[in-house]
């Protein structure tokens, strides 16, 4: 997996903190929480580690490996905790890679949700249809990848019902989110299917605020926060990899909880 077995290099330290410079701050972080553990991989492996690039390539493959662990680990019927409404964080922080008052105005009259890849329907969804949905409502934790977490209030479609009124492959790999404020996340089909993975389109018994996302976002309690994609406008089921914002700056892409 790593290649040709080495003493470590006495300066891989030294060389994924110079790595980590061209990065911005939360994936700096990010970065360094990995380089800790891939300092121990290296000690273990003997892999050498001698410049940024090669660096980078490693960390990635650590990356890549939990990202597999954390699927083979994943229990499909395992629920996140659910809260009382008493618990519930007002206000709830907003937070995005913009400030709030950047987040996307939409025309709800204008709204439609495309739906493309693996799906025997892909005809757009106007905001009326989506309201019309059979809903639930779920009060569960945000957890931040930053170190905060919030509790709130979410209602909307089951995303495992969505998927099935729409004749998505379930057999795919991936599920694919692009959002109307340029965001992108994808998740694996599992996660898409677990019975709190919701389609949400209120947020305390209001409907959904713009700097939570309007007209929608998807609520997965089992996952990290930024795998919650707001204002989203196209659903993409297929098998190519796609990636994210966040897990292109060095975020693990799985991120279960």
């Amino acid at each position: 997996m790593f290649g040709k077995l080495r003493a470590p290099n006495k300066d891989t330290g030294v060389i994924l903190k110079e790595a980590a410079r061209s990065l911005d701050m939360p994936a700096r972080r990010v970065f360094l929480r990995n380089a800790v553990g891939l300092g121990s991989l290296t000690l273990l492996t003997g892999c050498d580690v001698v410049d940024g690039f090669s660096a980078e390539r490693v960390l990635q493959s650590v990356s890549d490996f939990n990202d597999r662990v954390q699927a083979l680990l994943f229990d499909s019927n395992k629920l996140a905790p659910e809260y009382p409404e008493s618990a519930i964080t007002r206000p709830f922080p907003f937070n995005a890679f913009y400030p709030e008052d950047k987040a996307p105005v939409i025309d709800p009259s204008d709204f439609h949700l495309d739906i493309t890849g693996l799906a025997g329907s892909k005809k757009p969804w106007t905001l009326e249809e989506l309201y019309a949905l059979p809903r639930f409502t779920q009060i569960t934790r945000h957890i931040c990848i930053e170190g905060w977490s919030a509790i709130g209030k979410w209602t909307g479609v089951r995303f495992s019902d969505f998927l099935t009124r729409i004749g998505a492959d379930t057999s795919a790999k991936y599920v694919t989110f692009r959002c109307d404020d340029n965001y992108i996340t994808s998740i694996d089909m599992p996660t898409a299917l677990h019975p709190q993975t919701q389609l949400a389109f209120w947020f305390d018994d209001q409907v959904l605020p713009r700097k939570y996302g309007f007209p929608m976002k998807l609520r997965i309690p089992t996952k990290l926060g930024f795998k919650n994609p707001k204002h989203i406008g196209e659903i993409e089921i297929g098998n190519e990899f796609n990636g994210g914002y966040w897990e292109t700056y060095g975020y693990n892409w799985f991120s279960g909880l």
